[in-house]
C-alpha cells in the first residue's frame, strides 16, 4: 500500500474527503490529515507519505511553499494539487517540481481516485524503468572489459572500422581517442606459455606503465593501446621496468615493439610498424624493447616495398596460381640481387615478407610455418634465402588451389543435382540455378561448370534431357513426339525438340523409336 497524507485548511473538504474516498481500492492508504503546510512538514517525518494531496492556498505555508519544501527534503514524495478555478494559472508552478496532477476544486471521489491511480501507475512504471536501466547498467559493467578488449582488436583487424566508429566508442568508453596522439605497444613471449602469462603481463603493464587506454590480445600477443607520452624516455624505462617484472616472477623471457606517434585512425598502420619492429628481434634478440631506432633500415628501401611486395605475394598466393606466385618470387629475389643491399637489409625484408604468408597459412599450418621463422637468420646467402621462400608459397598456393577445386567441384556436383532433379522443368536455366536455388553469381557458376565439366551447361543440359528422353523411349515404344516434348523440359515444343534430339542422336525421335536402339 502507498501513504497518502491530506492537506487542507478547510476542515469541511478535509473530512469530507478523508471519508468518501476508498483509498484501498486506489491502491493506497491514508496515513494523515493537516490544516496547512507547516503542520504537514511536521508530520511528514513521522508519517512518510509516498503521496501529498494539498491544497495550494492555505494560511502560514500555502501548497506551493509546501512542495517546495517537502520536495527538497523527501525527493520521493509525489503530489497532487487542489486548487480553485481562479488559482489555475498560479497552481501550474508547481510543475517546476515535478507535479503533473491538479484538481479544480469542488472534485469528486472519482476524480481523486482516477488521479491517484494515474499517479501510482506513473510511480510503478518509473520504479521498473529504473530496475531495467539498473540491470544494464550493470550488465554493461560486466562485459566492458570484454568489449573494449573486442573493440581494439577489430579496429586492428577490420578495415570497414572507420572514424563513425571511432566515435561511438569513445563515448562508450569515456575515452579521447580521436583526436590524441597514441602510441601501440606489442609483447611477445618468447618461450611456451599459455593464457594466463598473457593475463599476467597485461596487470603488470597496468600497474607500471602511464596512460593505459585499451589492451587486446592478437596473433598470440598482448598488444596495449597508450595515450603518447611527453617523456618517450620514461616511457620506454616504464616499459622495461614491465618487462623486467614479469621476467622476475614468472622466469620467462619477454619481447617488447613500440610504435611511433599518431592518432587512433592510424593505428593499423601502427600496428603494422609494431610487427615489423618486433620481427626485428632476430637480429637484436629476444627479451629487448624494439623501437624503430633498432631497424637497419624501416620497411622501405630502393625500389624494395615490403608492404606492398608481401600484399602482391599473398594475393597470388590465395588466388592457388603456382605459376604466377614463383614468377612473384623470381621477380622479388632478382631485384634484391640487383639492389646489392647488405644482407642483414635483405634478411629484415625476407623475414618481413614470410611473416605475411605466415598470415595467410591455414590455421592448422600457422604453428609449423611460424615455427620455420626460426630458420632464416642461420640462412647466410640470397639463394638459400629465395629457396626457402620460394618452397613456402609454393606449398601455401598448391593448398588455396586444392581449396579451390574443392570448393568448385562441390558446386558443380550441387548443380548437376539441380539439373537431375528438375531437368523436365522448361523453365531450368543458369540464372535460375544461381539465384533462386544456390544464390551464386550465374556467369562464375557458368565458368566453373565448364571448367570442371568441360561443356556449357546449357548443353549439358540438353544432352542430360535427351538421354533421359532416349531411355524413355526404349521403355515406352509407341509414344509422342510432343509428350516427350513435354516430359523433358521443352515446353511441349515438338518441333524444337526433335532439332535438339537429332543433334545429339543423329536421328529424329520416330527415327530412333523405329530402329529401336
Amino acid at each position: 500500500m502507498y501513504k497518502v497524507m491530506l492537506v487542507d485548511d478547510e476542515r469541511v473538504i478535509l473530512e469530507g474527503i478523508s471519508q468518501v474516498v476508498d483509498w484501498a481500492a486506489a491502491g493506497t492508504e491514508l496515513v494523515g490529515t493537516a490544516r496547512n503546510g507547516i503542520e504537514a512538514l511536521d508530520k511528514i517525518g513521522q508519517s512518510r507519505p509516498d503521496i501529498i494531496i494539498t491544497d495550494i492556498s492555505m494560511p502560514g505555508l500555502d501548497g506551493l511553499g509546501l512542495i517546495e519544501k517537502a520536495s527538497e527534503a523527501y525527493p520521493g514524495v509525489r503530489f497532487i494539487m487542489l486548487s480553485g478555478y481562479k488559482e489555475f494559472e498560479y497552481a501550474r508552478r508547481a510543475m517546476q517540481y515535478g507535479v503533473k496532477h491538479y484538481l479544480l476544486k469542488p472534485c469528486n471521489e472519482n476524480q481523486i481516485h482516477d488521479a491517484l491511480t494515474e499517479l501510482l501507475q506513473e510511480h510503478q512504471d518509473a520504479q521498473v524503468k529504473e530496475h531495467v536501466a539498473g540491470e544494464m547498467k550493470q550488465r554493461l559493467q560486466r562485459v566492458l572489459p570484454h568489449v573494449k578488449e573486442q573493440f581494439l582488436l577489430e579496429f586492428m583487424t577490420n578495415r570497414t572500422y572507420g572514424p563513425v566508429d571511432l566515435e561511438y566508442y569513445q563515448e562508450l568508453f569515456d575515452l579521447e581517442l580521436e583526436e590524441n596522439a597514441v602510441r601501440l605497444l606489442l609483447f611477445r613471449i618468447v618461450d611456451e606459455h599459455d593464457y594466463s602469462h598473457l593475463f599476467a603481463i597485461k596487470n603488470i603493464a597496468s600497474d607500471l606503465l602511464p596512460h593505459v587506454l585499451l589492451s587486446t590480445t592478437i596473433e598470440g600477443k598482448l598488444l596495449i593501446l597508450l595515450a603518447d607520452s611527453a617523456d618517450p624516455a620514461g616511457l620506454k624505462e616504464s616499459i622495461e621496468e614491465v618487462r623486467a617484472a614479469f621476467t622476475r616472477l614468472y622466469k620467462l623471457e619477454v619481447t617488447a615493439a613500440l610504435s611511433e606517434a599518431d592518432r587512433m585512425i592510424q593505428s593499423r598502420r601502427l600496428f603494422r610498424e609494431a610487427l615489423q619492429y618486433l620481427n626485428h628481434r632476430f637480429f637484436i634478440g629476444e627479451g629487448k624493447l624494439i623501437t624503430k631506432n633498432d631497424l637497419v633500415l624501416a620497411g622501405e628501401y630502393d625500389g624494395v616495398h615490403v608492404e606492398q611486395d608481401a600484399e602482391q605475394l599473398c594475393q597470388l598466393i590465395k588466388s592457388g596460381n603456382t605459376e604466377e606466385t614463383a614468377a612473384e618470387v623470381d621477380r622479388l629475389f632478382d631485384l634484391l640481387s640487383r639492389q646489392q643491399l647488405e644482407i642483414e637489409v635483405t634478411r629484415s625484408y625476407v623475414v618481413q615478407l614470410y611473416s605475411a604468408m605466415v598470415h595467410v597459412c591455414p590455421p592448422e599450418e600457422a604453428t609449423e610455418f611460424t615455427q620455420r621463422m626460426a630458420e632464416l637468420p642461420h640462412i647466410d646467402t640470397l639463394s638459400g634465402l629465395k629457396s626457402f621462400v620460394a618452397s613456402s608459397a609454393s606449398r601455401l598456393t598448391s593448398g588455396y588451389y586444392k581449396n579451390h577445386i574443392s570448393r568448385q567441384s562441390s558446386a558443380v556436383e550441387k548443380m548437376m543435382d539441380i539439373v537431375d532433379r528438375h531437368f523436365g522443368e522448361a523453365d531450368l536455366s543458369l540464372n535460375g540455378v544461381a539465384h533462386q536455388m544456390l544464390y551464386m553469381n550465374p556467369d562464375y557458376l557458368g565458368k566453373i561448370f565448364k571448367k570442371v565439366t568441360g561443356e556449357n551447361f546449357s548443353n549439358y543440359v540438353n544432352r542430360l534431357r535427351i538421354e533421359r528422353a532416349c531411355d524413355h523411349i526404349r521403355r515406352g515404344g509407341d509414344v509422342k513426339v510432343f509428350e516427350l516434348a513435354e516430359l523433358f523440359g521443352f515446353g511441349g515444343n515438338s518441333q524444337y525438340f526433335s532439332q535438339v534430339f537429332k543433334k545429339w542422336t543423329g536421328m529424329t525421335p520416330t527415327e530412333f523409336r523405329r530402329i529401336g536402339i
